[in-house]
């Protein structure tokens, strides 16, 4: 049997303290920007696994329903700007894939939280530390804890930064009511020549870049963007924003 940790006046340490510690030690140098009080961080990653085995700790559940207001908040201004054309389910699923468990949990494993968790003797020895539920939340509570220390700029900056990759991806993924069959549905309602597109490519092979033009009901819609899709995607959002707006 493997004897318990030992500090080096002899005393027992929490199992996994000298993990958790380092782990600490290079997610705080990793925050940074962002974090300076240690206090705060290590609440964040204080499971109540842990708390259960320490009388006293207390556990970062606070901290993550916080954060969790906190993300949910940003991202959803993020999209609210970027997308002025889209509507609200639209906006909505975007949001539920970018703050979702699925999405957090990679992000927070990258980071190194797992190293860094407190945990219980029997949730550590499970595999808690790769654990996707509790990564997710753990992040979420990070997140609380540069609100609390930073405050909300901070905080804002961080988790665009963070969640920016995973926001462009799920966005160039999901057709969102594809803007382009909608405005094709738009034509044959109101009755006039479906949209035609005109897609120019520029820059570099390797970084090409797409502008395209789309002419409907009077109306000039402008996008751009990584690929042709993209471009021509956003050029019918161009365009169904003016018309909602010239309808308003």
């Amino acid at each position: 049997m493997t004897p318990p940790e030992e500090d080096s006046d002899g005393a027992r340490l929490p199992f996994g303290a000298h993990e958790a510690e380092m782990g600490l030690e290079l997610l705080a140098a990793r925050l940074a920007p962002f974090l300076l009080d240690r206090e705060l961080l290590t609440l964040a990653l204080t499971h109540r696994s842990y708390c259960a085995e320490n009388t006293g700790a207390k556990s970062n559940e606070r901290l993550e329903f916080l954060g969790d207001a906190v993300l949910a908040l940003t991202v959803t201004q993020l999209i609210y700007r970027e997308h002025p054309a889209l509507p609200e389910g639209d906006l909505a699923r975007i949001r539920a894939n970018v703050i979702s468990e699925v999405a957090l949990a990679p992000l927070a494993r990258e980071m190194g939280i797992g190293a860094a968790l407190r945990l219980g003797r029997g949730e550590n020895n499970s595999g808690g530390r790769e654990k996707p539920s509790l990564l997710a939340d753990a992040l979420e509570a990070v997140m609380g804890a540069i609100y609390i220390g930073s405050g909300i700029e901070r905080a804002g900056e961080f988790i665009t930064e963070l969640t920016r990759a995973t926001l462009d991806e799920v966005t160039a993924r999901e057709s969102f009511s594809d803007a382009k069959n909608r405005l094709q549905e738009l034509a044959g309602k109101i009755g006039v020549e479906w949209p035609e597109y005109q897609t120019a490519q520029h820059g570099p092979v390797h970084r090409p870049h797409f502008e395209s033009v789309v002419h409907f009901a009077g109306i000039v819609g402008r996008g751009d963007g990584g690929s042709k899709k993209e471009a021509e995607r956003n050029a019918a959002l161009a365009v169904l924003e003016a018309f909602n707006t010239s309808r308003a």
